[in-house]
C-alpha cells in the first residue's frame, strides 16, 4: 500500500517538477542576460555579448527552417540584411520627419523587411525542398547581394546606409548611446524572439513542420499540403532574420552588402549545426560558440576560416547531432548516476586529442606564415614557435602523428566505459 502511494506520488508530481524546470531554465537565462553586464562591464565585453544576442536570434531564426522543416538555405542572410537595411531607412525616416517612434521598436521593422521579402519570393522557393530550395536560395542571394552594389539609392552602394541611434525619441530617459543600453535592447529582443520562436515549436504550425521535414508525402495525404507549411515557415524565418538584422543595424549604426553576402549566410549555418539543429538551444550554443571564435581568432590569426571548416567538418563527421546533441546524450547517464564513472576516461582522452590538435594548429600557421612572408612566431600556450624553425615542423609531427596514434587507443578505452555505464543506465530504466 506504502508502495503504491509512493509511486502514485511520483506519477502525479512529475508534470510538476517538469514544468518547474522548464520555467526555471528560462529564468536562469534571463537572469544571466541581466547580470552579465554588471560581472564583465568593460566595453569589449559588452559589445562582444550583444553581437551573441544579435547571433542567437539569427540562429534560431534559421533552425526554423533548417531543424524545423528540413530547409537547408544558401542565403537566409538576405533577411538579415534586408532587415538591416530598412531598420536604417525607418531611423532616418523617423529623425526626419520626427515621427514619435522610439528606438525600441525599431527591430520590428527590420522584421517586417525580412518577412515582406520572404512573402514575395517564398511561394515560388518553398515549392520544393532538398537540392532545388537549396540552389535557389543561393541564387537568390547572389542576385540581391550583387544588386545592393547597383541601387545605391536603396542599399547606399560600398559605404551601407548609416544612421544614428541617439537621434531617435528616447525611451525612459535612456537615449541609447552607451553600449550597456544597446546590449539590453537586445537581451530584451533576444528574450522576445527566444520565447515567440520556442512557442512557435509548440504550435501545430511547428508540428506539422516536422511533418513535412520527415515525410512531405504522408502529410499531403492526411490533407495538409506541404508548400503551404513550408511557405509560413519561411514567413516566420525571414521576419525573425530581419528582427536580427535590425538589431546589428541599432548596434552598429550602419548597414552596407555585406549584410548580404555568402560569408553571413555561411556563418549563420555554421552556429546552427555546430550548435545542433535537433534541440532547441543546439543554435544557441552553436551561436555563442561561432561568435566567440570568430570574434578570438581573428585578433590572432588571418586564417579563421580554415579552422572553423576544421571544426564544421568534425562536427558533421564525429557528431552530426551538434553540442546540444552530445549534451542530451549524457543526459539518461546523468540522471541513472552512472556519468561520473565515464570523467577518469574523458580526461586521459583529452590529452592526446589536445596534443593532436596543437599539432594541427602548428602545422596551419607554419605554413600560412611561411607564405605570407611573416616571420612572427608562433604563441601556443606560452610557447614561442618559429615557423621557419625545423623544430617547429619536428614538434608538428610528433603531436599529430603521436597524438593521433594516443587518442585511438584512449577514445577506446571511452567507449568501452561508454558500455558499462550504459548497461548500468538500462538496467535501471533511463535508457532504451
Amino acid at each position: 500500500m506504502s508502495a503504491t502511494t509512493t509511486s502514485a506520488s511520483k506519477v502525479a508530481d512529475k508534470p510538476a517538477g517538469d514544468a518547474l524546470r522548464f520555467y526555471g531554465v528560462w529564468l536562469v537565462g534571463i537572469a544571466a542576460l541581466i547580470v552579465l553586464p554588471m560581472i564583465f562591464s568593460s566595453g569589449g565585453s559588452l559589445t562582444s555579448f550583444s553581437l551573441i544576442g544579435i547571433a542567437i536570434v539569427f540562429a534560431l531564426s534559421y533552425n526554423i527552417l533548417l531543424g524545423q522543416t528540413g530547409l537547408l538555405s544558401f542565403g537566409h542572410a538576405v533577411h538579415y540584411g534586408l532587415g538591416g537595411f530598412a531598420a536604417c531607412h525607418v531611423m532616418n525616416a523617423v529623425v526626419s520627419h520626427g515621427w514619435p517612434i522610439p528606438l525600441p521598436f525599431i527591430p520590428l521593422f527590420g522584421g517586417l523587411g525580412g518577412l515582406a521579402f520572404a512573402m514575395i519570393i517564398g511561394w515560388v522557393m518553398t515549392k520544393r525542398a532538398g537540392t532545388v530550395f537549396s540552389m535557389i536560395s543561393l541564387g537568390i542571394a547572389e542576385l540581391v547581394a550583387s544588386s545592393s552594389l547597383i541601387l545605391r539609392s536603396v542599399f547606399g552602394g560600398e559605404s551601407g546606409v548609416s544612421t544614428d541611434r541617439t537621434a531617435l525619441p528616447k525611451m525612459f530617459g535612456w537615449t541609447f548611446g552607451p553600449q550597456l543600453q544597446v546590449y539590453y535592447l537586445i537581451a530584451f529582443w533576444l528574450v522576445i524572439s527566444a520565447i515567440a520562436m520556442y512557442a512557435l515549436t509548440r504550435t501545430p504550425l511547428g508540428r506539422i513542420s516536422n511533418a513535412v521535414r520527415d515525410n512531405p508525402e504522408r502529410v499531403q495525404f492526411i490533407g495538409y499540403d506541404p508548400h503551404v507549411v513550408r511557405y509560413i515557415a519561411f514567413c516566420f524565418a525571414g521576419f525573425f532574420a530581419g528582427v536580427a538584422g535590425g538589431l546589428a543595424a541599432i548596434n552598429f549604426e550602419i548597414a552596407n552588402s555585406a549584410y548580404l553576402g555568402a560569408i553571413q549566410s555561411g556563418l549563420v549555418l555554421f552556429s546552427t549545426f555546430i550548435g545542433g539543429v535537433a534541440f532547441f538551444f543546439g543554435p544557441i550554443l552553436g551561436a555563442i560558440l561561432v561568435t566567440y571564435l570568430q570574434l578570438g581568432l581573428t585578433s590572432v590569426t588571418g586564417v579563421w576560416q580554415l579552422y572553423f571548416g576544421i571544426i564544421f567538418i568534425g562536427i558533421v563527421m564525429l557528431s552530426p547531432g551538434g553540442i546540444a546533441g552530445l549534451v542530451m546524450m549524457h543526459r539518461p547517464l546523468a540522471r541513472a548516476g552512472t556519468l561520473p564513472t565515464l570523467i577518469p576516461s574523458y580526461l586521459v582522452a583529452a590529452v592526446p586529442t589536445l596534443a593532436l590538435a596543437c599539432g594541427v594548429i602548428l602545422t596551419i600557421e607554419s605554413i600560412a606564415r611561411t607564405h605570407s612572408g611573416q616571420g612572427s612566431p608562433i604563441n601556443l600556450f606560452g610557447v614561442a614557435f618559429n615557423p621557419a624553425s625545423p623544430v617547429t615542423w619536428a614538434s608538428a609531427a610528433v603531436l599529430i602523428f603521436g597524438g593521433f596514434f594516443v587518442a585511438r587507443l584512449s577514445w577506446r578505452r571511452v567507449a568501452d566505459a561508454w558500455d558499462r555505464a550504459a548497461t548500468v543506465a538500462r538496467d535501471r530504466g533511463y535508457l532504451a
